[in-house]
């Protein structure tokens, strides 16, 4: 055991006296496996850290949470004409859904439709984005509330002029002041600022950030635009009780609306019941491609960073031929020698694999500070880099290895006399 260690430290020696030496043509080599490294991590990391935002985004909601509306959330093999025809969820369905459908925690109606401008004197913020919907939202979302409160159901049913806007809307036009109690103009109508939410950051899930949202009773907009306006898109959103049958609850849901909708038998659904959990599978097809397309990217680099190491060595055996030969006439072994230049190759694509692991740590720190956005180098991505470098090198350093440890100790003194 203590042979080996000395040959580890005498290939550590001989990777480090050949990075000073040569120093232009050893880092030239090392920058193909510093490159790989870096692409295959960076892309690695980045794709984690988008997957652990938009699933943080998504911890809020339940995974069976159901989105009934008469869009499809993902791809459809019912063409587009079809689906124009398709009438929208309305208010009266929601009511009968909520108080017909069993084994449902609880359901809220919804409109998606466009950002607005939300005005408080001088101030003025763009870009909104308007939640209007129903009392029981902020429950299904588990919205939360820094200050105030969220609109009850009196004031729901009312549709009372009530707002609770997100933090980075409030903190933009009141700065440091209290907002609750306060007015701001909405759909050239003003309303009062009953609640402010929790600071969220960035959001990459499903829409936007509360942060940048304000919330409304949805009935204000029914009475203002009516339910099949081209500016709104209702929803009927329903959490299921938990531990219930997804596919049984949809069955259910499916039935009782054709049945209010007076559907045939020989017809289709002219509605579609989305499942959140859809969703995170797609993101999560998403996620395993854009590391397939990393990897393959960055498999080219590695190959380059192989070649290179691969050449250092071979250099580095000419170099030491006579040394070998001395070695092996003092009785060193084939092993000995086979093992030495593998460590040292393995040391130098660990080094370049360390500069690339650097990097990428080094610009993750500058982004997260850059950005609302958490970049994290994961141990696991560490791991990888640190293995995929030793690899690298073991791969690239086994033939000059087996050359080496293959020299006539007489034929090696006398070729490098």
């Amino acid at each position: 055991m203590i042979v080996y260690f000395r040959l580890l430290s005498e290939s550590l020696s001989f990777a480090l006296n050949a990075l000073r030496t040569n120093k232009l043509r050893t880092l030239l080599s090392l920058l193909g496996v510093t490159i790989g490294i870096f692409s295959i991590i960076a892309v690695l990391a980045a794709v984690d850290s988008l997957d652990r935002k938009i699933k943080g985004d998504l911890s809020t909601l339940d995974k069976n949470t159901i989105y009934l509306t008469s869009q499809c959330f993902g791809p459809t093999d019912i063409p587009r004409w079809k689906l124009e025809q398709f009438p929208n969820v309305n208010y009266k369905e929601y009511q009968y859904l909520k108080g017909a459908l069993s084994h449902v925690e609880n359901s809220c109606f919804q409109f998606f439709t466009n950002s607005q401008q939300i005005k408080h004197e001088s101030k003025t913020v763009s870009n909104v984005n308007v939640v209007p919907v129903t009392y029981e939202f902020a429950d299904i979302q588990r919205l939360e509330i820094a200050s105030g409160r969220f609109f009850n159901e009196r004031e729901s049913n009312g549709a009372n002029q009530v707002v609770v806007l997100g933090y980075e809307i409030a903190n933009t036009l009141f700065e440091n002041m209290d907002p609750i109690g306060k007015t701001v103009r909405l759909y050239g109508q003003r309303f009062s600022i009953i609640g402010v939410t929790k600071k969220k950051g960035m959001s990459l899930g499903l829409g936007d950030s509360d942060d940048t949202s304000a919330f409304i009773p949805v009935n204000f907009l029914r009475k203002l635009f009516g339910e099949n306006n081209e500016m709104v898109l209702p929803v009927i959103v329903i959490k299921p009780e938990k531990g219930t049958d997804i596919p049984e609850l949809k069955a259910e849901i499916a039935q009782k609306l054709r049945n209010m909708r007076g559907v045939k038998t020989d017809e289709i659904d002219n509605f579609f019941i989305n499942i959140l959990s859809g969703f995170t599978d797609m993101i999560d097809g998403i996620v395993a491609q854009m590391n397939m397309i990393g990897w393959i990217i960055s498999g080219f680099s590695l190959l380059v960073g192989g070649f290179g190491i691969a050449n250092i060595m071979f250099v580095s055996v000419k170099e030491r031929t006579n040394l070998i030969g001395i070695q092996k006439s003092l009785g060193a072994k084939n092993k000995f020698i086979l093992f030495q230049f593998l460590f040292e190759s393995v040391i130098l694509s660990l080094i370049g694999g360390v500069i690339g692991l650097l990097l990428v740590w080094i610009i993750s720190i500058i982004l997260t500070n850059a950005l609302e956005f958490e970049f994290v180098l994961s141990l696991s991505n560490i791991a990888l880099g640190t293995g995929l470098s030793a690899f690298i090198g073991l791969l690239s350093g086994i033939l000059p290895a087996i050359s080496a440890s293959r020299l006539d100790p007489v034929e090696a003194i006398r070729t490098g006399m």
